[in-house]
């Protein structure tokens, strides 16, 4: 028993020896874990140190009871850094963003796409490579080549038409090149369903002189300008093709003056604005006039220039015609004023042809301008000068002895034989 309870004693001192020695290696490794829990405490993690804690009461514990540093570490709590972050928190900036909520533009993306084709979308195409065609019949079509001898036409069908260049039309001055470009629409007549290499042989000029009449009335009623090149001249007039068709212009609509015979060469060439004034039909008669559009500009143009003379004008002018009632002055630049019988002198005149002969130049000045008409005046040029009364002095007549007369006085030299 002795021997075992010096063992016994042995033991307990080693072992309180030993104690002392952990104890504080346990305080040298605690210090500093000490130190890093408030990085752990800002996961839950450092909460649940007190697992830890229970650990050595297996032992003796005072270990534990003697590593206060562990339990002295507030101060890791109270930095607000880990707890105030509200940072992480307080990211209204993403929440807010809008674009992503409201990209709608994303989400209705598929309403953009494109319907699904069917044989139902194609049924006008597939209609149209199926139809046969008859001679006769008028298509329209789009250029889709040009040489020098003919036309190619897409019909939308199971073939190309072919316009040959003498099928073209009837205009003398048509150019294949210059008169139709690809990409042109064109109507043509079918002459021919298989031309021997399996296109349509087609004819414009044919299906224009169907089609041009159409036109020519409709633009007759509608009294819309067109422009035309003058190919050719008569003894009276010049022609032009309008809508392949053969159409006159008189020498008379031509300008605003007439043109004389002599001078219509001149025209040839020339790309003229007209206007139809007859599409007859049944006679295949058409007749242009250029003279009518020229007016109407000419009018208009007078009456802005009109329109601009100031009233108080003073200018010289030429007696263009006299009247009875008055003189028509022309101002130049066609214009011109009336120039009445009583603004023509101060003095009282029967006639303007008293003061004024034709071709005469004359100043005038403009005293009225209403509603495109021109009133001038000569008479406020002349000074007025009052005539001057002069008495005539009449002279006495010579006395006359008062004449007495008698019988007596009568016989009185009166000898009696």
């Amino acid at each position: 028993m002795s021997t075992e309870n010096t063992l016994t004693q042995d033991l307990q001192a080693e072992e309180a020896v030993a104690e002392p020695q952990t104890t504080e290696e346990e305080k040298i490794e605690e210090a500093p874990a000490a130190e890093a829990e408030p990085i752990a405490e800002e996961a839950p993690a450092a909460e649940e140190a007190p697992a830890a804690e229970e650990a050595p009461a297996a032992e003796e514990a005072p270990a534990a009871e003697e590593a206060p540093a562990a339990e002295e570490a507030p101060a890791a709590e109270e930095v607000p850094a880990a707890e105030e972050a509200p940072a992480a928190e307080e990211e209204p900036i993403a929440e807010e963003a809008p674009a992503a909520e409201e990209a709608p533009a994303a989400e209705e993306a598929p309403a953009a796409e494109e319907p699904k084709e069917s044989m139902a979308d194609y049924e006008d195409e597939l209609t149209a490579s199926l139809r046969r065609y008859h001679t006769g019949d008028i298509l329209t079509g789009t250029v889709i080549g040009v040489s020098d001898t003919e036309i190619t036409v897409d019909l939308g069908s199971y073939t190309d038409g072919i316009v040959r260049l003498e099928d073209a039309s009837d205009d003398p001055t048509f150019s294949i090149h210059e008169s139709v470009q690809v990409g042109d629409k064109v109507s043509a007549t079918v002459i021919r369903t298989d031309d021997g290499a399996g296109h349509i042989l087609l004819s414009m000029k044919q299906a224009a002189a169907v089609l041009a009449w159409d036109r020519l009335e409709a633009l007759q009623e509608s009294k819309e300008n067109v422009t035309v090149k003058i190919s050719g001249t008569t003894r009276s007039g010049v022609i032009a093709y309008l809508e392949g068709v053969r159409g006159f212009i008189p020498a008379s609509k031509l300008a605003l003056q007439y043109v004389e015979e002599d001078d219509l060469p001149s025209w040839v060439g020339k790309k003229i604005e007209v206007r139809v004034i007859a599409a007859e039909r049944e006679e295949k008669r058409l007749v242009l006039s250029a003279r009518d559009i020229l007016w109407e500009k000419e009018r208009e143009e007078r009456r802005q220039r009109i329109t601009n003379v100031q009233v108080g004008l003073v200018t010289e002018g030429t007696v263009e015609s006299i009247k009875p009632y008055g003189a028509f002055i022309s101002l130049g630049k066609g214009l011109s004023g009336l120039l009445h019988v009583s603004q023509i002198s101060q003095k009282r005149i029967k006639s303007p042809s008293e003061v004024l002969k034709e071709g005469q130049t004359v100043k005038v000045k403009v005293i009225e301008n209403n509603d495109g008409k021109l009133k001038l005046s000569m008479k406020v040029f002349e000074d007025i000068i009052p005539e001057t009364v002069t008495e005539e002095t009449v002279e006495p007549l010579p006395e006359v002895e008062q004449a007495t007369t008698s019988l007596g006085s009568l016989l009185a030299g009166l000898k009696l034989d």
